[in-house]
This record gives structure tokens, sequence and C-alpha cells, in this order.
């Protein structure tokens, strides 16, 4: 279907939506070949996050797609990723990493958040204080979440300016699209896994009130609660998910308000609460655009799946479902059919949710409070990616 070959061109990267809505044309789930479906639809992308039948691709999948995948370092840390494991094994290391995000220890950053926020905002009045632009995305959108999930794993600060470029390189592994970048994500991989060793023997020496401690000391009981491969390749997995969609839904919600004025000025004013902002910006332009399972034998929006089938769920279109939403491309924090996918759903719902809203929440009110006359300086920068939707540069004036 050519609607669907757009989506992978500058043009589908640039802008997904007008394709999506071509697609909601053609129902909730469409067969894309033999052995594939897409699925768009809300409800249809809500009931396979949610069905325990749909699970992610694991090591015996990739045995038989991939069979060469144990030589490839990234793939070996990521078959330990709760990305890509289910069942038993899921449940067990999501438990234990879940410990720091419990709503009473998110609750409880919110002081430091803010205190972070307001001291990269003091950053960016010195910087533009002459008129001068201000690169909003490293500046402020990529800073408050790398500090914010460092400080939750126990990263010292001198070393978190060095990772941007690494975890951007690990990001990559998502993208797949071009077997050339396979070098730059493993060097990332092996590059991060060396890096968190490294800090595991610092900390088995001399432990602090920090994630890495606490896990390493479950490790280090040898109970079968947790390996130190599941710690280590886990950590990795945290930082890049810790810090990436956080700061694509700060300047992806930034750009809605320096594009549409009349929506700052109501979060600025208390017309509109920030947590209404904030869903609305994950609704409009989701910072994770898809995810994808392994089918069984089912029926999903009208199409039939057959076991072992790929499944892949464009959550951003599902967020932008008329069948779910009234006006889905207007940006509209006041509608009362919210309730975005962006975050997933069932087992493998993001462990970081409430981080990342409570990041954004704090961040916004500040923002616009503090520089109710930002605007755009140049034109904004996309990444030239899809599944990952963000700036790589939103340069902005601040006086």
């Amino acid at each position: 279907m050519e609607t669907l070959a757009a989506l992978s061109t500058p043009a589908g990267h640039a802008d997904p939506y007008p394709y999506y809505a071509q697609l909601h044309e053609h129902g909730e789930a469409i067969r894309v070949g033999p052995g594939g479906v897409i699925v768009i639809g809300y409800d249809a992308i809500s009931a396979v996050l949610r069905d325990t039948g749909f699970r992610p691709g694991d090591e015996a999948v990739w045995d038989q797609v991939f069979p060469d995948w144990r030589t490839q370092p990234v793939l070996v840390q990521a078959s330990d990723w709760l990305l890509n494991i289910h069942g038993a094994n899921h449940a067990r290391i999501r438990s234990l990493f879940a410990r720091a995000f419990t709503a009473r220890r998110v609750a409880g950053l919110q002081p430091a958040i803010e205190a972070m926020a307001e001291d990269l905002l003091d950053a960016m009045a010195d910087r533009g204080a002459d008129g001068s632009a201000v690169e909003f995305m490293h500046d402020f959108a990529f800073l408050l979440p790398v500090t914010v999930i460092c400080e939750l794993i126990g990263i010292p600060e001198a070393d978190r300016e060095g990772f941007r470029p690494m975890a951007r390189d690990l990001a990559g592994i998502f993208e797949l699209s071009d077997p050339a970048n396979m070098p730059a994500i493993n060097a990332a991989a092996v590059e991060l896994l060396a890096y968190f060793t490294g800090l595991a023997r610092v900390r088995r020496a001399s432990p602090r009130d920090d994630l890495i401690s606490d896990l390493l000391a479950i490790s280090d009981e040898a109970d079968g609660r947790l390996t130190d491969g599941e710690l280590l390749h886990n950590m990795t997995l945290l930082l890049v998910a810790g810090f990436e969609t956080t700061t694509n839904l700060l300047g992806n919600g930034l750009q809605v308000v320096l594009t549409q004025p009349a929506i700052g000025a109501l979060v600025r004013d208390g017309s509109v609460a920030v947590a209404a902002f904030v869903e609305e910006a994950l609704r409009y332009d989701s910072p994770v655009q898809l995810t994808s399972r392994v089918g069984y034998e089912t029926k999903i929006g009208g199409v039939a799946i057959a076991d072992g089938e790929d499944v892949t769920t464009l959550i951003a279109a599902g967020n932008r479902d008329p069948r779910r939403f009234a006006e889905p491309d207007a940006f509209n924090p006041r509608r009362s059919d919210g309730g975005p996918l962006s975050f997933g759903g069932g087992a493998h719902f993001c462990i970081g949710a409430a981080l990342a809203r409570l990041e954004a929440a704090v961040a916004f009110p500040r923002l616009l409070g503090r520089f109710p006359r930002i605007a755009p300086a140049g034109e904004p920068v996309r990444r030239n990616t899809f599944l990952l939707r963000g700036y790589d540069e939103l340069p902005v004036t601040v006086r």
C-alpha cells in the first residue's frame, strides 16, 4: 500500500499524520501481506496491548528470523530488556525495577525536579538575555530528564553530559532500517555496558541510596531473582528510555505552544490544567509512534491473525482515530475523550509513565510562566526517525 510506504519517506517522518488519516479509511486493522498486520484503530490497539496472547518478539522469534543475532552486542543486551521479554521472566524483573517508580517514590522526586527545572530556566534566561537564540532541546528538554533519571539510577553528575550521543546511537536499534548503522549501535551498547559494569563495581564497594545499589543488593543474594546481566542490560535500557521519550514530549509540547500561542496562554493563566495539556500533547504528537507484537490465532479489527504473525500497532495513529476522538487533528486540552495510548498498555505499560508525566507537569507551567514571550528563533529540526518522534533542534528566544 502506497500510504504505508510513504511513512518511511522523509515526508512521512516529518508529518505522518495525514497518512494515518488515510489509513483510518481502511478500518481498524490492515493486512500488509503474508505474515504481517498493521493495527491503527484505538480500540483494536488497546486490545492488542492488553491481550497477553500477543507477546514481544523474543529470543525464540529472533532465532527464526535472525539466527546470528548473538553476534550483535546490542541484541544480546536487548534479549534481557523488559521490552522484549514476557511471562514470568518479565513479571520477575519488572517487579524489581518498579520499586523505583512507585507512586510514593515518584511523588517524592517532585521537589528535586522543580529545583532542577528552575536551574535550567535560569541558565536559559542568561543565555537569551540579549535576544540570542536558545536551543531548547539541549538546554532544557534533554538536560531535565537525563538529570532526573541519572539521579534515580545513581549516575555521578560528571558523567551525564556524555550520555546523549551514546544513547542516541543506541536508540537507533528501534529505527533499524539501514544495516550500516549497526556498528555505531553496537559500539554504543558496548560502551554503555562497560560504564554500568564499572559503576556496579564502585557501588558494590560503596553502596548509596540509589536504584543501582538497591538492585545490586538483590543480584548479589544469588537467589535467582535478578542476574547481573539482567540488571546491567536493563540499566542501559532504563537510561535511554528514561530520557528519550520525555525529551521528545517536552519538545513536541513546546512546539504546539510556539505554533498555537493561545494554547500556551491557557496553560499560563491556569484556564487549562497542566495535566490536561500534557495528556493532549501525548495524544496529539506521541513521542513513541508504534510498538510491535507477535500474534496468535485470533481476530483484531476484523482481520484474522495467525499464530506467529507480526502485528504492528501504530499507537500514534490510534491517538488520532476519528472513531475515538472528535476532531482528532485538533489540539484540544479541554477534550473529554482523552486517554492516549502513548505509554502502551497491559503488562508492558511504560514503567516510567508517572515520572514522565510529572516532569512535564513541572516543566511546562514554569517554562511558560518564566518566558511569557517565548517564540521560535528559526526553523526547528525534526529527528529523521519514525518510531521515536521528536526534535534535534528547537531554537527559541526567551527575552
